[in-house]
C-alpha cells in the first residue's frame, strides 16, 4: 500500500458511517503504587493516586472509530444507574451520539473495575449480569437497528457475552444489513457461531478461533486449517485472526494463501480493548473502500499503538499515519 493509497483511505474515514451494536461497558482505573504487602493477607496494598473511567466494550470500539474521523452510531443498553449515566457523560464528551442507547433498569450497567499500579494491573474487579435480555428491549433494539443500517456504511457486532447479542437479535440485523449489502463484521463469542453465518468478515483471537474450528491452534498448520475450516462452516469473505504477539492471519474465501502479518507494536503496556481497535479500524477501513489486506495492515498498525498505552485507548488518525508510515 503506497503513502497516496492510505492518505486516500484516511480522508475516506471522514465520510464512513459505521453502525456498532453490542454490549456497552464502563471502564474504571484506579492508578496507584506499591511499596508493601499486606499484613493481613499476602496481597500487595495499593496507595490510590488517582481515578478515571473509560467507555468500554462496543462503546470503545466507537470511540475507535470516531478517533480515526470515522461517524460511528452506537446501539446499546445501559442500567439506570450511576455507571450508565458516568459512561453516556463519558460518551457525549467524545461527540459519540447517544440518542439510540436504551436503558434497563432491572440489570446494571456492566462495569470493569482495574487497579494499576507502576504500569502493571494488580486486580480486576467486574460488575455485570450475563442473564439475555427481555424481549421486550431486544424488539426496540431491531426497530432502531433497522432504522438506522440503511444509512450507514458498516456494521459492527461487538458480542462480549454480557446478554445482548443473542440469536433473536442477531438474525434479523444480520439479514437487513446483508439485504442493503452493508459491510458486516463481528467480534464472535463461541455461542452464537453459526448466527454469524454469510457476514463479511469474523475477527477471532486464537481461543475463538479454535472454537469455532473445533480443535486447538497450536501451530501455523493447525491455524491454516482452523481457518479453513471457519471459512467452510461459517461462509464468511474473510477471518482475521488475532495471535497476540504474533500478529494477525488474513483469510479469505476466495482462495487465496492466508497472508500473516507480523505485529508492529514496540512496546506492550496494555492489551486491554486492542481487539476493539482491531474491529473498528479493519471495518472502517473495509467500509471506506479498503481490500481486505489493505484493511488488516491497517488494523495491524492501529492495534500496535493502543498496546503502548495502559488503560482503554484508541488511535487517532496522527498516531495512525506515523504507525503506518515507520
Amino acid at each position: 500500500m503506497t503513502q497516496q493509497r492510505f492518505e486516500a483511505l484516511l480522508k475516506k474515514f471522514r465520510s464512513t458511517r459505521v453502525l456498532v451494536i453490542g454490549d456497552l461497558i464502563l471502564d474504571e482505573f484506579i492508578w496507584g503504587s506499591v511499596e508493601r504487602i499486606s499484613p493481613e493477607a499476602p496481597v500487595p496494598v495499593v496507595w490510590a493516586q488517582r481515578e478515571s473511567v473509560m467507555p468500554g466494550g462496543s462503546a470503545n470500539v466507537a470511540g475507535n472509530v470516531k478517533a480515526l474521523g470515522g461517524q460511528p452510531r452506537l446501539l446499546g443498553v445501559v442500567g439506570n444507574d450511576s455507571a450508565g449515566e458516568r459512561l453516556v457523560r463519558q460518551l457525549k464528551q467524545t461527540r459519540i451520539p447517544t440518542g439510540d442507547i436504551l436503558t434497563d433498569p432491572s440489570r446494571p450497567t456492566t462495569a470493569k473495575t482495574r487497579v494499576i499500579a507502576h504500569h502493571q494491573q494488580v486486580v480486576r474487579i467486574d460488575r455485570e449480569q450475563v442473564k439475555p435480555f427481555a424481549a421486550g428491549l431486544t424488539r426496540r433494539l431491531i426497530r432502531s437497528a433497522t432504522r438506522i443500517i440503511p444509512e450507514v456504511e458498516g456494521v459492527i457486532i461487538e458480542d462480549y457475552g454480557k446478554g445482548l447479542i443473542g440469536r433473536e437479535l442477531l438474525k434479523p440485523v444480520v439479514a437487513l444489513a446483508k439485504r442493503h449489502r452493508k459491510v458486516i463484521t463481528v467480534d464472535p463469542k463461541e455461542e452464537h457461531f453459526d448466527t454469524y453465518r454469510g457476514v463479511t468478515a469474523l475477527t477471532p483471537n486464537k481461543k475463538e478461533a479454535s472454537l469455532a474450528a473445533g480443535f486447538p491452534i497450536t501451530d501455523r498448520a493447525s491455524l491454516h486449517r482452523a481457518g479453513q475450516a471457519i471459512l467452510k462452516r461459517l461462509n464468511p469473505e474473510a477471518i482475521l485472526v488475532t495471535l497476540g504477539e504474533e500478529g494477525m492471519c488474513l483469510f479469505s474465501s476466495d482462495g487465496a494463501r492466508p497472508v500473516h502479518i507480523p505485529t508492529v507494536a514496540r512496546e506492550v503496556f496494555d492489551v486491554s480493548g486492542a481487539g476493539d481497535t482491531v474491529i473498528s479500524v479493519f471495518t472502517l477501513a473495509r467500509a471506506a473502500g479498503a481490500s481486505f489486506l489493505e484493511a488488516a495492515a491497517i488494523a495491524n498498525a492501529a492495534a500496535g499503538v493502543v498496546v503502548g498505552k495502559l488503560g482503554t485507548a484508541t488511535c487517532s488518525a496522527d498516531e495512525l499515519r506515523r504507525a503506518v508510515l515507520e
